[in-house]
């Protein structure tokens, strides 16, 4: 069980950031080359899990939070790509378009 989340006080939480360096293990820049022990590297579906079912399950949520299912919290973010789709040289870029906590728009960009 993996899960991710902004419980770090250091800097500013930024989950693309976070994504993106799970999965490719590089800095902004791309180094190093092929990935800082790239053998530790996430797949794109498996990073994403760990922020989404995998902070629900850390937090006895489970069953209420983490998918987007009927009976579940609507609580999620509608990206402007489909990341699954274009892969994780997607990540950089990405913005959030809609954002949905309890089921109540919060913010929309679109």
């Amino acid at each position: 069980m993996l899960a991710f989340g902004s419980d770090w006080p250091v800097r500013p939480f930024e989950p693309f950031l976070a994504l993106r360096a799970a999965v490719n293990r590089t800095t902004l820049e791309g180094h190093p080359r092929g990935g800082w022990l790239p053998a530790e590297r996430l797949s794109l579906p498996n990073a994403l899990s760990a922020y989404t079912w995998g902070s629900a399950y850390a937090a006895h949520e489970e069953a209420r939070r983490g998918v987007v299912s009927p009976g579940y919290f609507a609580d999620l973010a509608v990206l402007d790509r489909d990341l699954l789709a274009e892969g994780a040289d997607a990540i950089s870029g990405t913005r959030v378009t809609l954002t949905v906590v309890g089921g109540r728009v919060v913010h929309r960009s679109i």
